[in-house]
């Protein structure tokens, strides 16, 4: 298995692996349980730059020419510029008035998403993309990670846990009740 930055051409693939970790708040973004409209939703800003979702914030796991795991990880204090034409494309498109709370900030390296395969489950790809994620912030100095993690997911929350990530406080987004976890890279 290969782990590498995303790719364009990867887009596709990378917005049917975040919709597995993602689709709750997608559906709540197109304003409706229907899988077709929020992944094509979730795609339409993958393939695009300068956005939260893009491809250009994203690491692939890459098995046998088949992409089997994704991460998208930003840096916190650009969450407002990158959600911008996210939320600008909803108001003018789904919901005027909706607002949606900051899930990260400024100082912390933000894991938005993590998206493995169903297929590919348990075979350690997102242990091996959050170590990936972790190590390119060893490279680049060290600081913090954080992630939210539903509530309802306890074996995302040990995967979390087991890579040294601790608990720092609870956070809602859209009606989701989710905990905030932070790793100290040195």
């Amino acid at each position: 298995m290969n782990i590498r930055k995303a790719l364009f051409e990867d887009a596709e693939a990378i917005a049917g692996l975040l919709m597995l970790a993602s689709g709750e708040v997608m559906y709540k973004f197109a304003g409706e349980k229907n899988y077709p409209k929020a992944r094509d939703f979730l795609f339409h800003f993958v393939k695009r730059q300068s956005n939260q979702y893009s491809y250009q914030n994203c690491y692939v796991a890459e098995d046998e020419n088949e992409l089997v795991g994704a991460v998208l990880v930003y840096d916190g204090a650009k969450l407002a510029e990158l959600r911008k034409p996210v939320l600008d494309y909803i108001h003018q498109h789904f919901d005027s008035t909706l607002q949606v709370e900051d899930e990260t900030h400024a100082g912390e390296s933000y894991i938005d998403s993590l998206g493995v395969s169903s297929v590919h489950q348990g075979k350690g790809i997102g242990f091996q993309l959050l170590q990936f994620v972790i190590n390119e912030k060893v490279k680049t100095g060290g600081g913090t990670i954080g992630l939210l993690v539903d509530k309802t997911n306890p074996g995302a929350k040990r995967l979390y846990l087991n890579l040294g990530f601790i608990p720092v406080g609870e956070k809602s987004l859209l009606g989701i009740s989710l905990e905030h976890l932070q790793l100290k890279v040195i």
